[in-house]
């Protein structure tokens, strides 16, 4: 899958923990850390509605298409 996962970048522009945010957001610290790694197949809209709210950024500055990271994987 070519889509790369910013969302460890955005927490330090915003200097923000974790913790807060999954709290905020209402999952666990473990699945967070599991969509900072870009591991998780999938995000809800509505969660990804929480993390632009908390963070005060656009679903762009989180999710980004890499073409590099595609062509590797077919």
């Amino acid at each position: 899958m070519g889509i790369k996962v910013n969302l460890a970048v955005m927490l330090a522009r915003r200097n923000v923990k974790s913790k807060d945010l999954a709290e905020y957001i209402g999952i666990t610290e473990a699945n967070l850390s599991l969509l900072k790694q870009g591991k998780v197949k999938g995000i809800r809209f509505d969660t990804l509605d929480a993390i632009c709210r908390y963070l005060e950024c656009q679903p762009g500055d989180i999710l980004e298409h890499d073409a590099a990271v595609a062509e590797a994987v077919d």
